[in-house]
Parts: C-alpha cells; structure tokens; sequence
C-alpha cells in the first residue's frame, strides 16, 4: 500500500498513537507521519504509506493552518490550557479594535522562542524533558512566516475574554506561543484554548477520515480508493516532463539533459527541486536543477 492517508487525529491522542493504530489495522510497518500534533489539538495529520514516506520532508516543508481559541487572563507552563496555571487576571478590558491591531502585528515574518514544553532539542535533550524535570534553560528566538491571520469570532464580555482566529503559517510555527504573544501585545497573560489543524501538507478536513471510517474501509478492502498519491501532496514544487524513452533512465537513477524537459528554465531555477514525469503523466521522482552541468540530478526516485 504506497501513498497518503489523510486522517483527522482525534482529541487526546499523540500523533505516535495514531500511527500506531493504523500499523495494526494495516498490518504495514512503513509509515511515517507529516508534522506532529500535541494530543489536545485535533486536525488533519498526514500519514505516508510505502513508498510516500520519502516525501515526508517535502510535504512537512509546507504551511499549515489552524483555528485557535486564545484565552485571556490565565497564563500556564505549557502555554495551552492543560497546563498549570502560573499566573491569573480578572476583569480583562479590552476592545476588538485592539484586538485587531495586535493580530495584524503578528502578519508577516516573526521571532518565536520555542515554548519549553516543546520537542526542540538543546543539548542533546528534548526541551520537554528538561521541563518536566522542573528545569528552565535559556531558547534561541527563531523565525517563523504567518502568511495569513484572520479574526474568526470574540467573546469580549467575559470576565476572561476569548479571542478565536485562523492562521495559515510557515513549518515551525508554535500556535501556542503566537498566543501568549497576542496576549503580550494586549498587556494581558494568555493561553492557548484551543487548537485545530485545518490543513497540512495541501490536505484539508473533506479528504480525511476518521479512524473508524479507516478501520472501515480496511475491513472492506477499500481503503485503497482513498489514499492520496505521493506526488499530489508535493505540488508546491514545480513539474517538469521528459519523453518516455529519458523516462526510463530517470528511473534507473540517471542524470536527464535539462534540453530534454518541457520547462522554460531560468537562471533562478539552479539548484530547484521538481517533480519530474514521463510524457504519460507517471511520477519519476523528484530531481534537482544543476544549471552548471546542464542536468536533472535524481534525489528520490519512484521507480514501478
């Protein structure tokens, strides 16, 4: 069984959880899941079946969205609400205009410290197990991409307001820390309510199922009808096409003359991974664009 399948994780189970429950129903060892997701978030988590775990880091490389729930007045160790609670506010006071000015601040390429309970390694150790040992060590602040940051909906008259919006964002980004920074940016201690993954890997909610659709359509031996191929869950990277007859040694890992592709190469394309097929529309692999020596040089190659 080669290609992706789209679950939709349930609320309380890790992403190893998940991918242990569809080895066994599977029966397969070979799969690999496409970004992790903590057990209180829910969401489309991509899972790479055969042969499609080679394009795991391609697929992960690509923004993600979600819609959060943001709580005012209430900060926590982990930065969401199953954490403990280390500082509280009441009577918060503020308006959807400053609501809205402090989202659009976070527009664009930011700095995120990596929140402690997190799998970022320092030292050789995860920063979760330094935390769950009661230890607190300095983080580098990293880049991150919001591409897109949307109000969805405001509960202002609450004693402890709660901000709900929509994120499309770069591979890396903390949702949980973006929280506590819009809360920063208001003045006030926040914490992350609430989490879904809307969309990952160019995957959203209508192509997932749920485990026990999965289990399902196993039983019934139709499981198959609904896996993604490898290629379609990578379309971000550009497609060239090469004839048949340079098909078949692109398959035996061979180096293709960049003269023999369809694509109106540019100076910007040198060093451009792309996803090369036969004349036939059949994925050959994805290839790299060496404009030095004039060549396709293999990467990952799907062979039949």
């Amino acid at each position: 069984m080669d290609g992706i399948l789209a679950v939709w994780k349930p609320e309380g189970w890790t992403s190893h959880d998940v991918v242990a429950k569809v080895r066994r129903l599977l029966k397969m060892k070979r799969i690999g899941h496409a970004g992790t997701l903590d057990p209180m978030v829910t969401g489309v988590l991509p899972l790479c079946l055969g042969r499609a775990t080679r394009v795991v880091e391609y697929v992960q490389e690509r923004p993600k969205a979600y819609e959060a729930v943001l709580q005012l007045g209430i900060a926590t160790d982990t930065e969401d609400i199953t954490g403990t609670v280390i500082e509280r506010q009441a009577s918060i006071k503020v308006s959807e205009d400053e609501v809205r000015q402090a989202l659009a601040r976070f527009i664009g390429e930011i700095e995120q410290v990596p929140p402690m309970y997190s799998a970022v390694k320092i030292d050789g150790k995860r920063l979760y197990e330094l935390a769950r040992e009661g230890k607190t060590v300095e983080r580098k602040s990293r880049k991150v991409t919001i591409h897109e940051l949307k109000l969805l909906d405001l509960k202002l008259d609450l004693d402890q307001p709660t901000i709900s919006f929509s994120a499309v964002c770069s591979k890396g980004t903390y949702i949980r820390t973006l929280c506590v920074d819009i809360g920063k940016a208001l003045g006030v201690p926040a914490t992350m309510a609430h989490l879904t993954r809307t969309m990952s890997g160019g995957i959203t909610k209508e192509s997932c199922l749920t485990l026990e659709q999965i289990e399902e359509l196993q039983a019934a031996g139709e499981l198959n009808e609904h896996l993604i191929a490898a290629d379609e869950a990578i379309t971000h990277l550009e497609c060239a096409v090469v004839p048949e007859s340079t098909g078949k040694l692109a398959l035996m890992g061979q180096k293709i003359n960049l003269s023999l592709s369809d694509l109106n190469l540019t100076s910007s394309h040198n060093e451009q991974l792309i996803r090369l097929y036969n004349e036939h529309r059949s994925f050959l692999g994805i290839f790299q664009i060496d404009l030095a020596t004039a060549v396709f040089k293999p990467i990952k190659v799907f062979s039949a």
